[in-house]
């Protein structure tokens, strides 16, 4: 057995978005020996999950660690990642992503959900703009998503985020709002209404269209804090992937 990592995120054509995954993966300390690729799903030419495959099946590995590196598992990217990998016999929606030839075993990991060091990444970046935690309100925003089953397991993961979030930082309340469906803007406007500062902290792992347009948009005309600060850059991002590889590799080997 020779055991190898593929990291895949979303990408971006903005290069910036892709060189700040890339800095991610650079501070992996794995130990020598272990072959790691990155790949798109997509939008980086030369750099998609395919190419990501042969790669490491060209370096002799036999057994793929796939970390899906994405903020939930209500992503519909996790999941048909997932199954165009042969990880799963059928996505949970119909989707276009044709299945990837792969010759190796592949062993799927798990997106960041409301893993503890997130929790300390999402506070850590948003620290600067709280003033009177017991009077404030932390809520987390993320894309969500229109599908049942998909929607349900969004809320799942990044309500249970929000209370860590709301555990080390010591504020009042913490809860989160959605883009799909849309909760946003009628969360601010409920927790001001209880007298509440509202931090707005987004859950994306890079600033994009997202971070810098929509939910400003969404917001125009109510009062809220809001850093724009998403989880990356961190150098906790690196030891979550650590932690998710060392943990797969320790149930390879038995």
């Amino acid at each position: 057995m020779k055991p190898g990592v593929l990291i895949i995120s979303h990408g971006s054509r903005d290069k910036t978005w892709v060189s700040i995954v890339e800095e991610a993966v650079g501070q992996l300390a794995l130990g020598e020996g272990l072959p790691v690729a990155v790949s798109f799903l997509e939008l980086v030419e030369g750099r998609l999950i395919q190419d990501g495959i042969e790669s490491l099946e060209h370096a002799g590995v036999t057994d793929i660690i796939v970390i899906p590196l994405f903020v939930s598992s209500g992503s519909t990217h996790v999941d048909e990642i997932e199954y165009a990998l042969g990880a799963k016999p059928a996505p949970g929606k119909e989707t276009g992503l044709e299945p990837f030839t792969v010759k190796a075993k592949v062993h799927y990991g798990y997106p960041v959900d409301d893993d503890p060091d997130i929790a300390v990444m999402i506070w850590d970046k948003l620290r600067g703009l709280s003033k009177q935690p017991e009077r404030e309100t932390i809520l987390l925003v993320g894309h969500g998503s229109r599908h049942d089953g998909f929607r349900q397991r969004w809320q799942q993961g990044i309500s249970s985020l929000a209370e860590r979030v709301r555990r080390i930082s010591g504020a009042a309340a913490a809860d989160y709002g959605l883009l799909n469906p849309d909760s946003v803007r009628s969360k601010v406007e409920y927790w001001r209404e209880q007298g509440h500062e509202v931090l707005v902290a987004p859950l994306f792992l890079s600033e994009g269209y997202f971070t810098k347009v929509v939910i400003p948009e969404r917001l125009q005309g109510l009062e809220y804090a809001y850093s724009g600060q998403t989880l990356l850059p961190h150098p906790l991002l690196p030891h979550w992937i650590e932690q998710q590889v060392k943990g797969m590799l320790k149930r390879l080997r038995g």
